[in-house]
């Protein structure tokens, strides 16, 4: 494929800084992802992990502590740190869509797809080709490769806004009738059917949320190792560097 198909099919499939993608090929580096979207990026991740263990200790709490239930607060320290990493994955997606409105084009490739674009479907069908093992070695991209993109959207984005209006919504139930929790939140419940439907679709989330985060730390590292861009360091200098 020469250079001048291959700048064109990048361009069209990502539909963002023509001049980057155009360039990425020739370039050492390229400044992609602000302080806000890293900072944004590692505090998710460790609210995640919080959220994913507490909530799965909450679902099948631990055995009876031995003593006095006086002298223990172990599964409230549970459910405080479950809250609270909640309250952090709100507040943090709510940061996240300003950013990406007031950030570069690259923190909105979190939000939006080109599902009109021929060209970003047969990217999306090579980077699946690559990470099957059926392709030498992948495009270049400067921000997600389509594929990544497409899964971040709707492995993340959407299971996380699915898991904020469940979380809200239970926790409307302690806060009880009146809180801006209930308020906001509380129609949840009975589009579902009821607190124990919305509890069991909240636990598949979890479980959904884990398998993103499983797939996604396997890709990166392994575009880390076998790719010809950095994806890691990236995301902690913000520059994405290019190999041949």
């Amino acid at each position: 494929m020469s250079p001048t198909t291959l700048e064109r099919r990048l361009a069209d499939a990502t539909g963002i800084d023509d001049a980057a993608v155009a360039a990425a090929p020739s370039i050492k580096s390229v400044y992609v992802y602000e302080a806000p979207v890293r900072i944004w990026h590692w505090v998710n991740a460790l609210a995640i992990t919080v959220l994913a263990v507490t909530g799965y200790v909450i679902g099948a709490p631990l055995p009876t502590m031995p003593g006095e239930a006086s002298d223990h607060f172990l599964m409230g320290y549970i459910r405080f740190a479950h809250f609270a990493s909640g309250y952090v994955l709100a507040v943090g997606l709510l940061g996240r869509i300003y950013w990406a409105f007031v950030g570069n084009a690259h923190a909105r490739e979190l939000f939006t797809l080109p599902v009109l674009s021929r060209a970003y479907w047969r990217e999306v069908l090579t980077m699946l080709r690559w990470y099957a093992f059926l392709v030498p070695q992948p495009n270049q991209y400067v921000g997600h490769n389509p594929m990544a993109r497409l899964a971040m959207f709707f492995g993340y984005f959407l299971v996380t806004l699915f898991m904020v209006c469940t979380g809200f919504a239970l926790y409307g139930e302690g806060a009880q009738a009146g809180s801006w929790q209930s308020r906001l939140f509380g129609w949840v419940i009975p589009l579902m059917g009821q607190s124990q439907d919305v509890h069991t679709w909240h636990r598949l989330g979890m479980w959904s949320l884990v398998v993103f985060v499983i797939l996604h730390v396997y890709a990166a590292i392994r575009e880390d190792i076998m790719g010809r861009q950095s994806i890691v360091s990236t995301m902690i200098s913000g520059h994405r560097t290019f190999r041949k």
